[in-house]
């Protein structure tokens, strides 16, 4: 059982990430109804268990939410890894669970990242975990918005989407506002929803400017090189991904014909 644990450990930002992507895009390569219906509750117990892994260095936080887990699946039964079709008060407390979970598991994966001494291919992997938590995270805040103050949200997703639609809708619209993509098919329409998209996309881009940056500096220092001479794949693609930003605004933009004046 120790050596299974030290193994998971050892690999626990791998198994996190694994657990995220595969409930992200798992549906690229399975069936749909079989990904939500039987798929996606096993990946979400994993990302739950790998959740769980990431902060087991801290006892009393870990029984704390072993518990509250053990607690709600009492609650709730089986519909505790359900997707959320229906809001209620109880899917309210559901959300609130959900979401001080992952702000739990996501400050502490930035917090290991930010310590770590030496960059190996696990920092990197807790490096786009952490990423991908961030934009959990915003989901979470705005699935709360909507709720609270319905049509916070508007656009061609959500205009007449059932609950399970608009889920999958905000967890889309979280992602191409933490990566500051934009395309527009679903817009805030509240103040409070207008500063949560604000708030999200800043986050996103501090992420990026600042704990990849640290991680780069790190790389850098202590392996800037290898043995051979030449750079490692891995500092390549850190290197690309902290100057983003000074890539795009070296890009020449062209515009279309309708906005520009005559």
């Amino acid at each position: 059982m120790n050596k299974f644990y030290d193994w998971a450990y050892r690999n626990r930002f791998e198994l996190f990430l694994s657990s995220q992507a595969t409930i992200l895009f798992g549906s690229l390569v399975v069936p749909l109804e079989i990904h939500q219906t039987t798929l996606s509750p096993l990946l979400f117990i994993i990302n739950l268990a790998t959740g769980i892994l990431l902060i087991s260095k801290n006892k009393p936080l870990t029984r704390f939410f072993i518990s509250l887990f053990i607690l709600s699946l009492v609650v709730f039964g089986s519909n505790f890894l359900d997707r959320a079709t229906t809001f209620n008060r109880l899917e309210y407390i559901r959300l609130v669970i959900y979401f001080v979970f992952y702000a739990t598991v996501t400050i502490n994966i930035i917090g290991q990242v930010w310590k770590a001494q030496e960059v190996n291919k696990n920092v990197i992997f807790g490096l786009m975990s952490g990423y991908i938590s961030l934009g959990l995270l915003g989901f979470f805040l705005f699935l709360s918005i909507q709720i609270i103050e319905p049509g916070s949200f508007n656009g061609i997703l959500i205009e007449g989407a059932d609950n399970g639609n608009m889920v999958d809708s905000l967890i889309y619209y979280s992602y191409i506002t933490l990566l500051t993509i934009g395309y527009g098919e679903i817009y805030p329409v509240t103040p409070v929803a207008q500063k949560a998209a604000i708030l999200v996309g800043l986050i996103g881009q501090f992420y990026l400017v600042i704990i990849t940056a640290v991680v780069v500096e790190k790389y850098i220092q202590t392996r800037t090189f290898s043995e051979s001479g030449y750079w490692t794949i891995a500092t390549v693609l850190l290197v690309l991904a902290s100057s983003r930003a000074a890539l795009i605004e070296e890009l020449p933009i062209s515009y279309p014909s309708r906005y520009i004046n005559d």
